[in-house]
């Protein structure tokens, strides 16, 4: 059985017998759904729950305040955390327990239907979008997947924004990022920004290696003001040497496995993983001499707020 526990606040995360839980399960799904989102009842609760695998978290007085579940067309479902127990990881660690499960299981994939609201939560978590957007129980929803064995294809715009904040929000307190020019559509996207901001403020420091650093600045790039606020945390260099600067790809890396590789550094199209050390490690190896030989972006910090 896998079992999580964070502190502070405590709590933990267990799969669960169904049968056995379904008062649990009810008490946070009904809350959640049916009162809060307004899902039909009937909706809510399906055929499928008894043939699914799923988790319940609860705290320290074992009191449940979440729920998820694996379907057997290989989908994670129902997640659910209660209002004052949201933003303290425990929808984190559901998730990643069910995760764990669908791989003790031998599932190469895993899909789900993300609430629009959560889309960022489940990108963070390795999770790249695809196909339009739908209506579901009358709630906007956005199909997404996580490969859990080998890479996953970054296609669209959208699932390079969804792998760019999958390697930032895994980072733990350093990432790098080699880009041509700052990547507009991309590192200037707003929820990349509020990643970044946040990786900065949490005494995160990235390493941000450009071929070119003027386009960004006449473009006002944000990524620019906001490493005037956080100095410590936003590094630019600048590449000037002719063969360095004739490396084609660009990439995003992390230090606890994470990395976006895109083949055509000018192109959003590439593959992205949270969870491979090894070949983290292998960019960043690429990285380092590039930032040794390149010059420390001194007309950035010049610029005002």
């Amino acid at each position: 059985m896998s079992v999580v526990t964070a502190s502070p606040p405590a709590f933990t995360v267990e799969a669960t017998d169904y049968e056995a839980a379904l008062p649990q399960l009810r008490i946070v799904r009904d809350a959640v759904f049916v009162q809060e989102q307004s899902v039909p009842v009937e909706l809510e609760w399906d055929a499928l729950d008894p043939q699914c695998h799923h988790v319940i978290a609860r705290d320290p007085q074992g009191q449940p305040i979440g729920t998820g579940r694996l379907t057997p067309e290989h989908k994670v479902g129902r997640m659910a955390v209660l209002p004052e127990w949201r933003n303290r990881g425990v929808g984190d660690a559901m998730l990643q327990v069910l995760i764990d499960k669908a791989r003790e299981l031998g599932w190469h994939e895993v899909s789900l239907h993300a609430q629009v609201s959560a889309i960022n939560f489940y990108a963070r978590q390795g999770f790249l979008p695809y196909g339009e957007r739908f209506s579901e129980a009358g709630i906007d929803h956005q199909s997404m997947r996580r490969l859990l064995d080998t890479a996953n294809p970054v296609e669209t715009h959208d699932a390079a924004v969804a792998a760019m904040l999958g390697v930032i929000g895994t980072a733990r307190r350093e990432l790098w990022i080699y880009s041509r020019e700052l990547d507009p559509g991309l590192l200037d996207h707003p929820d990349v920004v509020a990643a970044m901001r946040r990786f900065g403020t949490g005494r995160g420091v990235a390493h941000i290696l450009l071929q070119d650093a003027v386009t960004p600045q006449s473009a006002h790039a944000p990524l620019i003001g906001l490493s005037q606020r956080l100095p410590s945390a936003l590094l630019f260099r600048v590449i000037e040497e002719p063969v360095d600067r004739a490396y084609a790809a660009a990439f995003a890396t992390n230090d606890r496995g994470g990395w976006y590789f895109r083949p055509l550094g000018h192109r959003s199209e590439g593959e992205t993983r949270i969870d491979q050390p090894a070949r983290a490690r292998q960019l960043q190896g690429v990285f380092e001499p590039f930032w040794e030989r390149a010059r420390p972006c001194s007309e950035y910090r010049a610029l005002g707020i």
